[in-house]
C-alpha cells in the first residue's frame, strides 16, 4: 500500500513563506553582484543613462555612409536635402530679400550665385494664379532637362501595368484605346499617368505628340484645392538665357493676367520673388 500524504490547514501559508524566502535569496545574490547599493534597493538600470550618453556624445556624431544602414532613395534624398539646407541655406538666404521682387534676369543671376548641392538641381517655378482649374501644355524652348520615358498604350503595355510594371513617365493613347485603359485606371490614375484630354495625351497622332514631348513640351495644372501651379523649367546647369526663355514662355502660355505672383527657386535654394512687370 502506497504512502498517503495528509495535507493540513496552514500548509498553504507555509509554502508561500518558503517562496518568499527563496525570492529574497535571489534578490540578495543580484545585490551582491551590483556594488554601491544598500540593502533593499532595486536595480533600475545597468549602464549609463540616455542623458549621460548624450552628454558624452560629440556634436557631429553622424555615421559614415559605410556605417549607416541602407535606406531607400526617398530617405537618402531627404537626408541629403536636410544636410545641405542646414549648411548652405543660411548663406544663400543672405543674397536675397524675401520682401523684394526682382526682375527675371536679376532673379536668375541670384539663383546662379547660390551655393548648390553636388547634383544638377532642378529649377522650379511656383505660380499663384487668380483661379483654380487652369491646365494646358507649355512648349519649353530648351526643354526641362529631364529625359522623359514616353510610351504608347497598347494591349501588351496594359498587361505589364496590371502586373505592376510601370516603366514610363508619360503614357500616350489613341481614343480607341480608352475603353481598354479603364481596367488600369485605378493603377495609373493616382500616379498621374492616366491619358486624358486636358493633359493632351489622347491623340490620333501619337508619334507627333511624342516628338513634341521629347523636345520639351510639359503639362501644367493647378492643384486640386489651391490655385497654385508647380513647374520644372530647367536645370541649374542651363545658361541664364535658356532659363529666361523657358520661364518667359511658361508665364506667357499660362497668361500674365491670370497670375498673381511668381516665385523662382532651385531644388534646395531659398525662394526669389519675380516682378511680373519686368520679365524681359
Amino acid at each position: 500500500m502506497g504512502k498517503i500524504r495528509v495535507k493540513t490547514f496552514g500548509d498553504e501559508a507555509s509554502e508561500q513563506e518558503d517562496q518568499k524566502k527563496l525570492k529574497e535569496k535571489r534578490e540578495q545574490k543580484k545585490l551582491a553582484k551590483a556594488p554601491n547599493l544598500k540593502g533593499g534597493e532595486k536595480i533600475a538600470s545597468v549602464g549609463p543613462t540616455e542623458e549621460e550618453l548624450m552628454a558624452e556624445a560629440p556634436v557631429e556624431a553622424t555615421p559614415s555612409e559605410e556605417e549607416a544602414p541602407k535606406k531607400g532613395k526617398k530617405a537618402k534624398f531627404a537626408a541629403l536635402k536636410a544636410k545641405i539646407i542646414g549648411k548652405k541655406y543660411k548663406e544663400n538666404a543672405i543674397l536675397v530679400n524675401k520682401a523684394d521682387k526682382y526682375p527675371l534676369t536679376k532673379g536668375i543671376e541670384i539663383l546662379k550665385k547660390f551655393k548648390a548641392g553636388k547634383f544638377d538641381e532642378t529649377v522650379e517655378l511656383h505660380i499663384n494664379t487668380k483661379e483654380k482649374g487652369l491646365s494646358g501644355q507649355i512648349p519649353l524652348p530648351h526643354g526641362s532637362g529631364k529625359k522623359l520615358r514616353i510610351k504608347v498604350a497598347d494591349e501588351a503595355l496594359l498587361t505589364e501595368v496590371e502586373k505592376g510594371k510601370i516603366d514610363f513617365d508619360v503614357l500616350v493613347a489613341a481614343p480607341s484605346m480608352m475603353p481598354q485603359l479603364a481596367r488600369v485606371a485605378k493603377i495609373l490614375g493616382p500616379k498621374g499617368l492616366m491619358p486624358n484630354p486636358k493633359a493632351g495625351t489622347i491623340t490620333d497622332k501619337p508619334d507627333a505628340l511624342i516628338e513634341k514631348l521629347s523636345k520639351g513640351q510639359i503639362n501644367y495644372k493647378t492643384e486640386a484645392t489651391f490655385p497654385i501651379i508647380h513647374l520644372s523649367v530647367g536645370k541649374l546647369s542651363f545658361g541664364e538665357k535658356e532659363l529666361a526663355e523657358n520661364i518667359q514662355t511658361s508665364i506667357r502660355t499660362i497668361g500674365g493676367t491670370k497670375i498673381n505672383s511668381v516665385t523662382l527657386k532651385s531644388t534646395m535654394s531659398p525662394a526669389i520673388r519675380i516682378d511680373l512687370t519686368k520679365l524681359a
